[in-house]
């Protein structure tokens, strides 16, 4: 798996790099739910995660906040009094030039010769104010779920805003 921190995925650079069909080898998403919750009712109000810059976000971190949204709003509020829905995927393909290390490792690699890399996993290009979560709800437990939704902003590499929205 990648050895290199979060940190160098971050920025947006160059070109997104999409197409799965022309690369081999390419790890699957760790997302494995985009709708959770009540997926039949009408909520009236809309608790939603924006980001503040323009960034990646891996499919790691996206999991990670999923989760643990997901799990308090199941154990505060209870499985029929919302939906929650992760609002964007991880198209592009992030690629490392692993480098070997230890002793003879300058005779096995070729440094910087051909450093296109190799596709270590996918990430979600997002742009300034896009949301991430929704969460739909009621109104009386809109003030619980803005603050349980404050607990996946730590898990994503932006800072981030909670917009609260009524439903016509």
């Amino acid at each position: 798996m990648v050895r290199k921190p979060a940190v160098m995925y971050r920025s947006v650079k160059k070109r997104a790099y999409t197409r799965r069909k022309y690369m081999g080898g390419v790890p699957g998403s760790k997302v494995v739910q985009y709708d959770m919750g009540n997926l039949q009712a009408d909520f009236p109000v809309a608790v939603s995660i924006t980001v503040d810059e323009k960034c990646q976000i891996r499919h790691t971190a996206m999991e990670a906040a999923r989760i643990n949204i997901n799990r308090k709003l199941v154990k505060d509020i209870g499985r029929m009094n919302f939906h929650l829905k992760l609002r964007t995927y991880p198209h592009h393909i992030l690629r490392e030039n692993k480098q070997a290390t230890g002793a003879g490792a300058d005779r096995v690699s070729q440094g910087m010769r051909s450093a296109f890399g190799k596709p270590v996993g996918s990430a979600a290009r997002v742009e300034v104010n896009q949301k991430i979560f929704t969460c739909y709800t009621t109104e009386a437990n809109a003030d619980k779920v803005k603050e349980i939704m404050k607990h996946g902003i730590y898990k994503l590499p932006s800072p981030g805003r909670i917009i609260v929205e009524k439903q016509n």
